[in-house]
């Protein structure tokens, strides 16, 4: 008991405990806040890795939209409802139910 007191009033142990509170609650960059910013840091590197995979998907079919006149025309005609000069285009849209 003599030893827990003798402890608890050196200087060094109370600069250090205060210290150490001071670190984990009371600080900018808390251990509160460092937990937050590794869950933004995971968040980011998925959006990453997501966008690095479609801008793979997305070069891959400006190569073959480049290379390939045919997939060229379907693209025209499926996104732009581009058409040849003799030809009928006809839009079907489909309406959506709603539920009330």
């Amino acid at each position: 008991m003599v030893r827990l007191l003798n402890l608890i009033k050196n200087k060094y142990f109370i600069a250090s405990l205060a210290f150490l509170v001071w670190m984990f609650f009371f600080d900018r960059n808390d251990l509160i806040a460092q937990f937050d910013y590794r869950a933004d840091l995971e968040k980011l590197k998925n959006e990453k890795e997501f966008y690095i995979q479609e801008i793979s998907k997305v070069q891959k079919d400006l190569i073959a939209l480049t290379t390939n006149q045919q997939k060229l025309e379907k693209f025209a005609r499926e996104k732009y409802l581009m058409k040849k000069n003799n030809e009928d285009i006809f839009v079907i849209v489909e309406q959506k139910k709603n539920k009330d």
